[in-house]
């Protein structure tokens, strides 16, 4: 960061925009193993705020690493940086008084730790999509397991690289597929309702 550049503060902020948004904004920050759910998950608690009038935007991990993040690898290093990236650009979406959905497997407990910083106390939710290993490899819907598992992908989060599950996540919740992605959807929607986010 530049010693020569000053925040500046201008006269609408955040709870302005809040106001003419009818909601609080936050960060909902969906991490697990890739297949375990997150993206459809947070596709449908979008959809399910969408439909109450509410102001959201869905940050993908394959989406912003075709764009944004798109000269990064997934080295451990590569892996911090496009989290780093993400949890910028999520704080400005929720200074922009948005309800920000981030999906993103973000394996490592120190950079969650870090955009959970960058944040107000309250505006990081942390929603740890949490399905065993065997689940996410027998969904496994872009083929990516196998392709690890032959060594064809390296540090591939689950096989050649570490997942660090989440110590006291706002939100746990089991995707084993005992329930749809809509009651799990619901949880997270209830969450943000009891809490007087919507």
């Amino acid at each position: 960061m530049s010693d020569n550049t000053v925040w500046h503060a201008h006269k609408i902020c955040r709870q302005h925009r809040e106001s003419l948004n009818g909601q609080r904004s936050c960060l909902l920050w969906f991490t697990g193993l890739s297949g375990s759910g997150k993206s459809t998950i947070a596709g449908v608690v979008e959809e399910r705020l969408h439909a109450l009038g509410k102001l959201t935007y869905l940050l993908d991990g394959d989406n912003v690493r075709k764009g944004m993040n798109g000269d990064l690898g997934f080295s451990d290093a590569d892996r911090i940086e496009n989290i780093r990236r993400i949890g910028e650009m999520s704080r400005l979406f929720v200074d922009a008084g948005v309800i920000t959905l981030s999906a993103f497997i973000s394996p490592f407990r120190s950079e969650r730790a870090a955009v959970r910083q960058l944040l107000q106390d309250g505006d990081f939710i942390e929603v740890f999509i949490d399905a065993p290993l065997d689940t996410c490899e027998s969904r496994d819907p872009k083929g990516l397991y196998q392709r690890a598992r032959s060594g064809e992908i390296r540090n591939f989060t689950g096989i050649d690289s570490p997942y660090e599950v989440p110590e006291s996540p706002e939100l746990h919740v089991i995707n084993d597929g005992t329930r749809s992605p809509s009651e799990v959807a619901a949880t997270v929607v209830d969450y943000l309702r009891d809490r007087r986010f919507i």
